[in-house]
């Protein structure tokens, strides 16, 4: 299997977000990408410079990170014919690699204004060098710029940054320096498309957790109903556990839940309600391994959310008795 590390450099409306097109906020008009083989050689790179059809300006602050001008993009390859293009480049087997998960988001974007996101199925298994670069080097959860990689593993840079061709060879650099281990085991998942239906929903383990990723309801409430979503199970044993705390709402679009197994200890539970372009929603689940000192600021969040609700409501009550 290869590794396709890409990466894109996109436009947006020059005259505001109140002239956008909202079925393409950023519109792709560079392709960079490298193609490293199992060995993580690299074996070959692909570049083009794309003619833009939605914004035929520039942003003030595309053209002053990116240094083109739109007389450069003039004669570019039409979107439609580039993906097709880039695709056939990428051969047959092969993950693609970026630096964070916002490119392969916007390429979807982008295919599915043309119509032709069905040369491209989700949703999708990728690399996030970013995320990996943090669990190998870092603690995990710090996002950092692909600059300060790179000179965090002083590597020699050759090339100016921001430009998609640059960005993505300096995101293969990084991408070499990652163990092994941790990139197969730690694989990022792009849910732009989304599972549709029961068969399609996805269960992926992790070291330490469990990711679910429900098919689509029609509201939170409906899929707060269902069994698999709000059920509490240890990914080591198979077992279903008990919860010591059920499924509470923290904000308008995460629910907590505290389970204990016998056999492998406590797990925080946490599902993060994802919105469709069509307004439906679907679930995403993690069950994860933790201790009794993350058990005890669970029970203490519950507390400090149940207590401001009360709080509110005593406010609410005044305010309506002064009328």
């Amino acid at each position: 299997m290869d590794y396709i590390v890409f990466d894109l450099e996109w436009n947006q409306c020059p005259y505001g977000k109140g002239q956008e097109n909202e079925r393409i906020p950023f519109e792709i008009i560079e392709i960079g990408a490298v193609k490293l083989n199992n060995e993580k050689q690299i074996i070959d790179q692909y570049h083009v410079l794309i003619q833009p059809r939605v914004y035929k300006k520039l942003h003030f602050r595309t053209k002053e990170i990116i240094q083109l001008e739109m007389k450069d993009l003039e004669n570019g390859v039409a979107f439609y014919k580039a993906i097709r293009e880039f695709l056939k480049w990428c051969g047959e087997e092969y993950r693609f690699c970026t630096w964070g998960n916002s490119d392969l988001l916007e390429l979807q974007r982008n295919m599915k204004y043309y119509g032709v996101l069905q040369l491209l199925k989700g949703p999708l298994a990728f690399l996030d060098v970013q995320k990996l670069f943090s669990l190998d080097y870092e603690d995990g959860e710090s996002r950092k710029s692909l600059e300060y990689a790179v000179d965090f593993l002083q590597l020699e840079k050759k090339k100016d940054f921001h430009r998609a061709l640059a960005d993505a060879w300096y995101t293969a650099q990084v991408f070499r320096k990652i163990d092994k281990d941790i990139a197969e085991q730690f694989y990022s998942i792009d849910c732009y498309q989304n599972p549709k239906k029961k068969e399609e929903e996805l269960h992926v383990i992790y070291p330490g957790y469990e990711k679910y990723i429900s098919r689509e309801f029609s509201s939170k409430e409906d899929a707060m109903l269902d069994k698999e979503i709000t059920g509490s199970r240890c990914f080591l044993c198979g077992k279903n556990v008990r919860k010591k705390i059920r499924w509470f709402a923290s904000g308008q679009k995460n629910y907590y839940c505290l389970a204990y197994c016998p056999r492998h200890g406590w797990l925080k539970g946490k599902i993060r309600m994802k919105k469709t372009e069509k307004g439906n929603v679907f679930a995403v689940k993690t069950m994860k391994l933790t201790d009794e000192a993350e058990a005890l600021q669970i029970k203490e969040k519950k507390e400090e959310i149940k207590r401001k609700r009360k709080e509110k409501r005593k406010q609410e009550k005044k305010s309506q008795s002064g009328i």
